[in-house]
């Protein structure tokens, strides 16, 4: 079996919009599923080997299916992604102002759906897939994505201040702050913000509190000097690990211990973290 993962930084023009590059070559996998998370990040993914094939998407409406190109929205459950023999492609996180930016739309307007990036970008996604294709090298597929995603139009009109603002805090807050205090600080009724928050983010305010939360907690639990989870729970924010063990059942279907275990056998989500930092201090 044989792993490998190289994280890029985006060009500065982009730094707002995407948070991080992963490049990942996985060979000899075992067969099997893993769970690709919640985050507060959406998840485009470009496969240069068979198509991202999706057993459960995070929208039980939605049916199962295979992408070459896929983006995802935000969401409160996790996809099951079925491990092919061999993996190789680009991932890319991107924060909600750059769904508007690079995808169109705002992260509201995918919902927690997954779809075709050639639904989103048209030709764009083919230019991209034929090029990363063509191009050896992660730093040189890095620059491709540069050179592709700076060309895109950007926000054709940006999210009102005080959404931004909202999310800003939220995700300062590492998910703890309360529904009311965030509405009070940027000036809205509780309503008003739920409703806007929503159609603008996908997600209601509490729910992408849980999420930002969750991540955070998998980050502690990932860690090789992995505290133990009660401590993990009193960093995040939760009453108790009882508390953790919950929002980990509803988020990722299962309690940290069991994801862990499952999570033995490498997969792009492992390996993209093993590569990454705490996603609630950047």
């Amino acid at each position: 079996m044989s792993v490998e993962a190289v994280t890029g930084r985006p060009a500065p023009a982009l730094s707002a919009w995407v948070r991080r590059y992963v490049g990942y070559r996985l060979t000899g996998v075992p067969p099997g599923v893993h769970l690709g998370l919640p985050s507060r990040h959406l998840t485009v993914v470009l496969s240069l080997a068979g198509p991202v094939r999706l057993t459960a998407m995070p929208d039980p409406a939605q049916s199962p299916g295979a992408f070459q190109a896929l983006a995802g929205g935000l969401a409160t459950r996790p996809a099951v992604i079925a491990q092919d023999a061999v993996q190789e492609g680009v991932q890319l996180e991107l924060t909600p102002a750059g769904a508007r930016a690079l995808l169109a739309v705002p992260a509201g307007a995918l919902g927690p759906a997954v779809v075709g990036l050639e639904d989103l970008l048209g030709a764009g996604a083919r230019e991209l897939l034929d090029r990363l294709a063509a191009t050896a090298g992660w730093a040189g597929r890095f620059a491709v994505l540069d050179d592709v995603l700076v060309r895109r139009p950007g926000p054709a009109r940006p999210p009102d201040a005080p959404l931004a603002r909202a999310w800003d805090l939220l995700v300062a807050s590492g998910g703890t702050v309360r529904v009311g205090e965030l509405a009070e600080r940027v000036g809205w009724s509780r309503r008003n913000l739920a409703d806007r928050f929503q159609r603008e983010y996908g997600l209601p305010p509490k729910a992408a509190a849980r999420v930002v939360r969750f991540e955070r907690s998998r980050a502690l639990v990932q860690r090789r000097d992995r505290p133990s989870l009660a401590a993990v729970a009193a960093a995040c924010g939760y009453a108790d690990q009882a508390h953790l063990a919950r929002e980990w059942r509803d988020l990722a279907g299962c309690p940290p211990s069991a994801w862990l275990a499952a999570e033995d056998l490498p997969s792009v989500q492992a390996v993209a973290a093993a590569t990454g930092h705490d996603p609630g201090h950047d």
